[in-house]
């Protein structure tokens, strides 16, 4: 009897872990007047570990920033056996209309509501390098799809590799090895939403202006999103919700750097807020003290702040 009790338990967990790791991303929307959604996870490292952050990342579909700013002084090559990981998971709805797919750059994630059903899925991304950005404050629409993309490298960037000694080949045909990854949504006439070929990237600023995602990632957006679909590009570093019951949060990731020397700086880029947000802060019942550590921390996820 305690053999099958032992059992039951062991495989309860596993299908607890299972269901945490694979729909971790799609989450029920909240009603209208309220923009506060999902759940932290904490996390145990194992005590026999050599996986690097990125697999954690990977595996709860997060990117590497997000971790990051989660979890400070955490090891991103190899995560200290026995320690706590926090998986961010609980978020703040973008301020936008709740259609289609929003880019938000500031955070790298992607948020895409389907079209006639009552949730929202939310994925990892990567994107553009300082000088080769990712769009900011744009809305468009996907203007076609692609399995197998090829990837045709510029003039420029043939001559950004031959100064580092470097050449590419005039095209990348589809495949594995092609930096589009197997699967592409074109945005617009100049940009895409891509897979990749090195993982590593998501999380962080890597791309040339385009938006890369993990292979699994951009296949489900390739089977689900239709074209046509509504996207809006924003640069939201800060979010802030009032919920129903009166509870105020702020949640807040680390701003995009705009120019060389910030991005070369130790120091953190500073932040400002907005109207929307400084309104929601200035309510009597908000503790002053707890929002300006929320912007000194940056942890990326929401805080209560009343």
């Amino acid at each position: 009897m305690k053999m099958n009790i032992r059992a039951f338990l062991t495989l309860s967990l596993a299908l607890v872990t299972f269901s945490q790791t694979t729909f971790a991303t799609v989450y029920p929307l909240p009603p209208g007047n309220s923009r506060l959604i999902g759940e932290n996870i904490n996390l145990i490292i194992p005590q026999d570990n050599k996986q690097p952050l990125e697999s954690f990342a990977a595996q709860y579909q997060m990117g590497l920033s997000n971790m990051l700013e989660a979890n400070p002084g955490v090891d991103a090559l190899l995560p200290a056996p026995g320690s706590m990981l926090v998986i961010p998971q609980q978020l703040i709805l973008p301020d936008t209309p709740r259609e289609g797919i929003i880019v938000n750059s500031a955070e790298m994630r992607i948020y895409y509501y389907p079209k006639g059903q009552n949730n929202v899925v939310v994925l990892p991304i990567g994107i553009g390098q300082l000088g080769k950005d990712t769009p900011l404050n744009w809305i468009t629409k996907v203007e076609r799809k692609k399995a197998g993309p090829t990837w045709t490298p510029t003039q420029k960037m043939h001559e950004e590799y031959r100064a580092m000694g470097e050449s590419l080949p005039a095209v990348f045909p589809p495949g594995p090895d092609n930096p589009m990854g197997l699967h592409a949504l074109y945005i617009g006439r100049l940009y895409a939403i891509h897979g990749t070929n090195a993982d590593f990237g998501i999380g962080l600023r890597v791309s040339h202006g385009c938006v890369r995602m993990r292979a699994d990632d951009i296949k489900y957006l390739f089977d689900n999103v239709p074209v046509g679909t509504r996207v809006q590009f924003i640069n939201e570093s800060v979010k802030a919700t009032i919920e129903p019951d009166g509870s105020r949060y702020i949640e807040v990731h680390n701003p995009l750097s705009a120019n060389q020397a910030e991005f070369e700086s130790e120091a953190p880029v500073p932040i400002t807020l907005n109207a929307t947000i400084s309104n929601i802060m200035a309510d009597p019942s908000v503790n002053q003290g707890e929002v300006q550590q929320a912007i000194e921390t940056r942890s990326g996820m929401p805080v209560k702040v009343n």
